[in-house]
Order: C-alpha cells, then sequence, then structure tokens
C-alpha cells in the first residue's frame, strides 16, 4: 500500500447522495479476488455517458461524492475498484460504515465533511471546475482556495495510512517489540 500523507489534486464531481457499492462497482465485476480489470468496472453504467465527469478524471485523484457514500453491500471491492482507477480520497458528507472501513484497510481516505464546509466545496468547485484541494491526513484537514475544513479519522487507520501498511503489515513493522514482550513472559 502507497504511503498517504498529503495530497493535492483536482475533483471530479460525483454528488450525488447515496452512492452505493453496486454503482461503484456492479456485481458483474466481481469476479476477481484481487484488484485487476476493476478500474474497468468503476461506475460502468454512469462512464457510458460521454459527458460524464468521470470521463474527465484524468489526474485528478479525489472524488467528490454527496452523503451516504458506498452504502449497500458490504463488497471490498468498492474501495479496490477506486483506488484501481487512480483515487486516493473520497470527499463526501458521509460514508456507510462498513465502506469506510473497508476504505481505510485498502489505503482509500474518506474524508466526510460538515455540510456547511461540503457545501462551500461544491460551490466553490461549480464555479471553478480546475479548483484543487489540498488533503493534509497528518493534520486532519482539507484546503481550497482560502477555507479550511478539518475532518475525523480513526488514529489507527490514520497511523497505517501514514506508513503505507495494512493492520498486518502494522504487526509484522513491531515484530521485535512483539518478540521481547513474549520472552518477557516467558521469563516471568
Amino acid at each position: 500500500m502507497k504511503p498517504f500523507s498529503t495530497l493535492t489534486s483536482r475533483l471530479i464531481p460525483l454528488v450525488r447522495d447515496d452512492i452505493d457499492t453496486d454503482q461503484i462497482i456492479p456485481a458483474r465485476y466481481l469476479t476477481v479476488t484481487d484488484r485487476s480489470g476493476l478500474a474497468e468496472g468503476l461506475f460502468s453504467a454512469w462512464r457510458e455517458d460521454p459527458a460524464s465527469p468521470l470521463n474527465a478524471q484524468g489526474c485528478a485523484e479525489v472524488l467528490l461524492a454527496g452523503a451516504n457514500f458506498g452504502c449497500g453491500s458490504s463488497r471490498e471491492h468498492a474501495p479496490w475498484a477506486l483506488i484501481a482507477g487512480g483515487y486516493r480520497c473520497v470527499i463526501a458528507r458521509s460514508f456507510a460504515d462498513i465502506f469506510q472501513g473497508n476504505a481505510l484497510r485498502n489505503g482509500l481516505l474518506p474524508v466526510a465533511l460538515t455540510a456547511p464546509d461540503h457545501e462551500a466545496l461544491v460551490t466553490e468547485l461549480e464555479s471553478n471546475p480546475a479548483l484543487e484541494v489540498h488533503v493534509d491526513l497528518s493534520g486532519r484537514r482539507v484546503t481550497w482556495g482560502d477555507r479550511e475544513a478539518s475532518f475525523e479519522v480513526d488514529d489507527f487507520a490514520r497511523e497505517c495510512l501514514l506508513d503505507g501498511v495494512d493492520s498486518l503489515g502494522y504487526l509484522l513493522a513491531r515484530e521485535e517489540q512483539i518478540r521481547a514482550y513474549e520472552e518477557r513472559l516467558g521469563a516471568s
């Protein structure tokens, strides 16, 4: 997993509420047990429209969505597909709990903004489609233009993202400390 510290990127607007995991990656693409081929299926129904902003992703690594992003089934393929499609971060009003956990465990940062901050970002993006945001995971903030918004992220997930490891990688990086602890336990 690639470490995530800061990211400056344009935004791809998909400001809809209740985008479910079947819209993110339809079931017909769930034939793999890794991430191969998932970029092709990412938002495939919506990308059929040539005018869809999803077709203009280019170098944008941040998706801007509405409320309750990632609802529906618990498929881990949804964050896998977003990552395979080049996204590192999704900014929304809120996220479905299971999707949020899957995203964090797989290196995709879900950023939930308050209603006023989200509305301000959407409004500014509408007037400036080339708008860039700066996402700072260490400082837990997003900045754009002259505005800054904070966001919450679980401390453990934040540490794993900053280090570029999943929970197993986190444990393996502490193998020496674990071994020393086990030796101390055996000595007592």
